[in-house]
């Protein structure tokens, strides 16, 4: 399947990329030959092989669960007792979007 200049000219709109004339060219043979090295995998019968969209495959997290570790976790009040400025059981720090209450 060849790509065409108005397919490969969607391509590089939609990457927000500029290409223009012998550019949108040259980018076209380039594409096409890529596309070209790919055909022979097309040649390979496996209907029985799911396709992979991620490397990782069914992996899932292999991190352990989190845990409160409270013999080592500082209490609220100890936490907030070094803070600049805090509300209830909150640090209170300026805004930088520039909207609400002043810290």
């Amino acid at each position: 399947m060849a790509l065409t200049e108005s397919d490969v000219r969607g391509i590089a709109d939609y990457a927000r990329i500029a290409l223009e004339g012998e550019e949108l060219s040259q980018m076209t043979a380039y594409m096409n030959d890529a596309v070209a090295m790919l055909e022979p995998i097309l040649a390979y019968n496996l209907p029985d092989v799911d396709p992979t969209f991620h490397p990782i495959g069914d992996l899932s997290n292999v991190m352990r669960e989190d845990a409160c570790d409270t013999g080592r976790g500082l209490s609220i009040d100890a936490a907030l007792d070094n803070a600049g400025s805090s509300r209830d059981r909150y640090f209170r720090v300026p805004s930088i979007l520039g909207e609400g209450d002043d810290a």
